[in-house]
């Protein structure tokens, strides 16, 4: 009767992963491993290899005609071990733990292994748990895992221990030699479970070591991205991950990571901050570039005209981006020679615009421009262009209790004082004019100094009436002289 997963995990795997073997039972679907493969159950006594144990030993000797290393266990005990297995060549009197295989009674001595060695001639009687052995994929489970041939032998890989990170779609290791760690067997069922992940952590530890030891904050380094989140992207170092956080990707203004970076990344990064303690890395993407705000007082001097992009539109004015990284504020006095009530009546985001820089403040990280001061100023001809007594039309654009504004053009403006609305008393200036209405104006005064106009609604009737021709004056007759004509004149009425 084959046995389910249950009793497999019981038997030759003490130290149990519920996990791991909650996944393996899933994969397996209540089915025998000896199922799996279309195997008859051969009805043995299981036995555990895990039940070997470790030993301490001490190198004592290296062989390398036989390339085997002797290794002293303590007291009468003396192991053997190949050199093939130690991932670093030993050196005689180095102390380090073994992993005890069988006996060998004709020579007298004991098969060692060394923790996560690599298995150089494994089979049913070498097996052992904890061995890196190297095999082929040739199958692939629906439920989650691979078939693996090892040396004539046939194991089971669960998906989850493919590799460290999760794997969409494993068929892409079939018929793919691959390295991986026997974390349990059955040397009577023939049935072996295996995992390639114990090996990656393995070395991503060691990795992670040796980069605390040799890395220091300030340091440049190249790597890939592997998965991005809202709050950062996570890169691989090289066996090592490091996290760049959102405030990190870019000196432009970014939400979420994913608004910059993707999976597959090649990124070049500074090391901004080390914790040895907990083994976390952060990184910096901006800090590898050029801050464009270094030298911005020289490159964009004040009065210099460029052209930037609309960012974000606000109430008060507009962020404009000059370069990536570099926004300038447009406020939205500066927008245009018109008053304004709202930004978005003039630009939205993504318009282009031309700018004249106002200010520049390196160390604030702050840029000023304005929009108006880029084009035509509509006051430096005025006083050439409306002389007194011109009548011209206008829009009324605001009231006040003291007059109307009106616009003459965009940009230039006039004031209708309420003296000036009509010929009779005006209480109210909204009884004779209203906002937006299209009036004719006359030119009182223009002060292009103080940007100033004066208008008078009431003059442009009086300009327009025709003056009188003045009429002849009679002739007159000559008054008499007071003397002699005087006489003649009284004697002959008389």
């Amino acid at each position: 009767m084959a046995k389910s997963g249950d009793e497999f995990k019981e038997v030759f795997r003490p130290d149990v992963d519920p996990e791991l073997d909650k996944e393996i039972d899933e994969a397996l679907g209540g089915m025998s491993i000896e199922a799996l493969y279309d195997r008859p159950q051969p009805g043995k006594p299981l036995a555990s290899a895990a039940a070997k144990g470790m030993r301490r030993g001490r190198i004592a000797r290296i062989d390398l005609a036989k390339n085997e290393v002797l290794v002293d266990l303590g007291g009468k005990d003396q192991g053997v071990c190949p050199l093939g297995q130690f991932a670093q060549e030993p050196k005689v009197g180095e102390e380090m733990d073994f992993v005890f295989v069988r006996r060998d009674n004709r020579e007298g001595i004991l098969v060692l292994n060394v923790p996560g060695g690599k298995a150089t001639n494994v089979n049913w009687e070498t097996l052992e748990v904890g061995q890196i052995v190297e095999g082929t994929v040739t199958g692939v489970k629906e439920k989650g895992g691979l078939e693996v041939e090892v040396k004539g032998m046939r194991a089971f890989m669960p998906a989850s221990q493919v590799d460290i990170y999760y794997v969409q779609d494993i068929s892409t290791f079939l018929g793919q030699r691959i390295t991986a760690e026997v974390t349990q067997f059955d040397r009577d069922s023939r049935n072996i479970i295996l995992s390639r992940r114990n090996l990656l952590e393995r070395e991503r530890e060691q990795k992670k070591k040796e980069f605390f030891e040799n890395i220091t904050e300030g340091a440049m380094l190249h790597g890939t991205v592997r998965n991005v989140k809202d709050f950062g992207a996570f890169v691989d170092l090289g066996g090592v991950d490091g996290l760049i956080p959102v405030s990190e990707i870019s000196y432009k203004r970014t939400n979420k990571a994913g608004d910059v970076l993707k999976v597959g990344d090649v990124v070049d990064v500074k090391v901004i901050r080390l914790e040895k303690e907990t083994g976390k890395i952060t990184l910096s993407l901006r800090q590898a570039r050029p801050d464009p705000w270094r030298d911005a007082d020289q490159k964009y001097p004040v009065g210099s005209n460029l052209t930037g992009l609309v960012l974000r539109v606000e109430s008060f004015g507009a962020f404009i981006q000059v370069e990536e990284g570099l926004e300038a504020l447009l406020p939205i006095s500066e927008m245009s020679y018109q008053r304004i009530r709202n930004a978005s009546e003039v630009v939205k985001e993504g318009d282009t615009v031309k700018v004249v820089v106002l200010s520049v403040d390196v160390a604030q990280r702050r840029m000023s421009v304005s929009m108006k001061q880029a084009g035509p100023d509509p006051w430096k001809t005025a006083a050439q262009r409306y002389a007194a007594d011109m009548v011209v039309s206008g829009k009324v654009t605001r009231t006040a209790d003291f007059g109307a504004f009106v616009e003459l053009e965009p940009g230039l403006e006039g004031l209708v004082h309420i003296s000036e609305l009509s010929d009779k008393r005006v209480t109210s200036v909204n009884q004779v004019v209203q906002v937006g209405q299209e009036v004719k104006v006359a030119i009182l005064d223009v002060d292009q100094e103080q940007r100033r106009i004066s208008l008078s609604i009431k003059k442009v009737a009086q300009l327009a009436m025709p003056e009188r021709p003045s009429e002849p004056e009679k002739p007159r007759k000559p008054r008499p002289q007071l003397r002699g004509g005087l006489d003649f004149e009284f004697r002959k009425n008389k």
